[in-house]
């Protein structure tokens, strides 16, 4: 016979199908681990959180620690300072690493008298952080610690001594200032003043003792450039001197200005060490965290 009887294929049985299922499922999936595309896919996925991340840090908000007591008693050595970037505008010295990636400063706006400024230092690109006294066409001058901006003095009103505990990253100007304090650890203590800015600003500032630049001769702040000092008078270096590293930034050219002092976003006396987690938190000044410039 030419033709075979024809028969009913074969019915598989529930356990044969199971493991056709399960070796389908995992032959899948191992096809889906091997496939380039998912690796592609994660690279995209970094490549655009490391762009974003360079985004915010180039444009939006940057960290700065600050190193010295010389805006003492706004800024104190040991805090950690979220600045904008965007209040002033753009320019090379704002971006990281001082890309030069255009010249002079776009969407350019000027620092307010008062500002607590980042900039890099004219000559040695260092950061540096000053409060803005005298903006283009203002004068300024000195005299017996006074600050004259535009022949009037910016009148102070004395207020109680300002405090601050003495640490390993507390520098005192001489031990008189050393006193024991109601929970009895030593202090640093500085006679304070409110000076009040024409725009009706506040801020306090310390003037322990007397120096050559309580008194200087009158300096009119050219276009395009900024007056700035130190809250801490008798420690800081600014515009009162030339520029020169370490001893003055002289009058700061605005293209050189990185962002404006926002808040706090952290702050430590310097006692934590990193074998140490727990000193992580004995050594956070709490109520300084989060505070607005």
């Amino acid at each position: 016979m030419d033709v075979k009887p024809q028969t009913d294929p074969p019915v598989p049985s529930p356990t044969a199908s199971a493991s056709a299922t399960t070796a389908r499922s995992v032959q899948s999936d191992k096809v889906e681990a091997d496939n380039p595309d998912s690796l592609l896919g994660f690279a995209s996925f970094l490549a655009k959180v490391v762009l974003a991340f360079l985004i915010l840090r180039s444009f939006v908000v940057a960290p700065f620690s600050i190193p010295s007591d010389s805006m003492l008693p706004s800024l104190w050595q040991g805090d950690y300072v979220i600045a904008s970037k965007w209040p002033y505008g753009y320019s090379r010295y704002s971006l990281p690493f001082n890309a030069p990636l255009f010249t002079g400063r776009v969407f350019a706006s000027a620092p307010q008298r008062g500002d607590i400024v980042f900039f890099k230092h004219p000559i040695d690109q260092d950061d540096y952080v000053k409060r803005v006294i005298g903006v283009p066409g203002d004068t300024v001058s000195l005299r017996d610690g006074q600050v004259i901006l535009n022949g009037a003095v910016l009148p102070q009103q004395r207020k109680a001594d300002f405090a601050v505990p003495l640490s390993s990253i507390t520098e005192c100007p001489s031990a008189k200032w050393d006193t024991v304090g109601a929970t009895g650890e030593v202090q640093c203590r500085f006679e304070r003043a409110s000076e009040t800015l024409p725009n009706g600003r506040r801020n306090d500032v310390l003037n322990v003792t007397t120096i050559p630049l309580d008194t200087i001769a009158p300096v009119t702040v050219p276009e395009g450039t900024v007056f700035v000092m130190g809250d801490h008078r008798d420690k800081s270096s600014d515009s009162r001197s030339p520029a020169q590293p370490g001893l003055g930034v002289g009058l700061v050219p605005q293209v050189y200005l990185v962002g404006r002092a926002e808040f706090i976003i952290w702050s430590t006396d310097g006692s934590a060490q990193w074998i140490k987690p727990w000193t992580w938190f004995t050594a956070a000044r709490w109520d300084r965290i989060g505070s607005a410039l």
